[in-house]
């Protein structure tokens, strides 16, 4: 069967839109993360303490149900058109904002993190289709990157954000209100304004021979090394800085924390243009081993300011430099099923951050610091560099 390509009579509107989407859906990754505090005071009791460990639990509720998505949401993208999936994922987004604001317990923000996983994720890899779909070949890789930086600012700018809001109405519920009203406005836009995904046809393939393939499992354990590790880094990072720290301005911790995922607007656009003058692997490679250097910067020197900031800068960059080329590569790997292979490259993801976000609270209470989690994360990004080594580099 010959190929056919149609790509969005507009792709830099439909650029803009998945854009809007990506920062609506990731605002969710990690807008209870800066909210500790908070929520603790509201929720913690002599009979149920809140402990780090429960906390690290709300991430994990929303990236289980993210993650069980990615290739059911891929799936659904690629048959039913992206611009119809997104349009209810986002919607689903919508209301588990709209009911975590009004939760009464931990019990229920649980439960709506939960809910909002299934929005999230459906969005993520539906939004990644929409991209490949409506964007002309040559500017692909720094389009993806674009939609990847999005979802970075998203979940980074709300690290920032989302304490000020709080502090201003004097409410953790405003905050997440805030969130929910986001979502909504974005939602009207993408229904009434997005352009109609392009086409691009191709054999659909087998999904057995995509789900054994090896080098999108490889691709997957470089996503549980850059995206996976920077968002357990974001659910903590505020934490480390105020235990460590005692800044009269908490506008500047925040600002400072926030920096891990906002310089993914650098990054993820920059790595989409690398990928081109130096290949795949080498930009893994050193990617890798920036992440796991800012990580062991962390584990080693976290009371030093000066070199924390370096860290987060040298994890900012690392993280999101692999992003456009993994996800293109696994795209064109599977054409006919672009959005079910870059599911599973994002699930395994994913599945890191399942696991270590509440490892890392975990470790930390049981240490008092969070060096020896760093030492972990910095030992996982070096192993994970050596497996890149098998990744082709064309």
């Amino acid at each position: 069967m010959e190929n056919k390509q149609i790509v969005s009579s507009n792709p830099k509107a439909s650029l803009i839109f998945a854009i809007l989407v990506g920062f609506a859906f990731s605002a969710n990754y990690t807008n209870h993360a800066p909210l500790k505090d908070w929520l603790m005071k509201s929720f913690d009791t002599v009979e149920h303490p809140f402990t780090k460990t429960m906390f690290g639990f709300l991430t994990t509720a929303i990236f289980l149900t993210h993650a069980i998505m990615q290739i059911p949401g891929g799936h659904l993208a690629d048959k039913f058109g992206p611009k119809k999936v997104v349009t209810i994922a986002l919607s689903i987004v919508c209301i588990g904002n709209f009911g975590i604001a009004f939760a009464g317990s931990y019990e229920q923000l649980l439960f709506w993190k939960f809910l909002v996983g299934f929005g999230t994720g459906t969005s993520f890899v539906a939004g990644a289709r929409y991209i490949f779909q409506s964007t002309p070949a040559n500017k692909l890789l720094v389009y993806q990157g674009y939609y990847g930086a999005s979802i970075l600012l998203g979940s980074g700018f709300v690290i920032f954000a989302i304490p000020q809001i709080a502090g201003f109405f004097q409410s953790w519920s405003a905050a997440f209100l805030a969130s929910a009203t986001v979502a909504v406005l974005v939602l009207l836009a993408w229904i009434f304004l997005a352009p109609a995904a392009g086409s691009k046809e191709h054999p659909h393939g087998s999904l057995l021979k995509m789900l054994a393939h090896g080098e999108l499992w490889l691709m997957g354990l470089v996503q549980m090394a850059s995206f996976g590790l920077v968002i357990v880094i974001g659910s903590w990072i505020t934490t480390l800085l105020k235990e460590n720290f005692s800044f009269s301005s908490k506008l500047l911790i925040s600002f400072i924390a926030s920096l891990v995922l906002l310089l993914g607007l650098v990054s993820r656009p920059l790595g989409g243009k690398m990928v081109v003058w130096i290949g795949v692997r080498k930009l893994l490679l050193a990617s890798l081993l920036m992440n796991a250097a800012g990580c062991l910067l962390l584990a080693f020197f976290s009371g030093q300011l000066g070199l924390d900031i370096l860290a987060i800068l040298m994890l900012g960059m690392g993280c999101g430099l692999p992003y456009a080329g993994v996800f293109n590569r696994a795209a064109h790997l599977f054409p006919g099923r672009a959005g079910a292979a870059m599911g599973l490259v994002n699930m395994l993801g994913i599945v890191f951050i399942l696991i270590g976000t509440p490892v890392v609270g975990k470790i930390a209470d049981g240490a008092g610091n969070f060096s020896n989690a760093f030492l972990a994360l910095g030992i996982f990004a070096i192993v994970i560099a050596m497996v890149s080594l098998k990744i082709k580099n064309d």
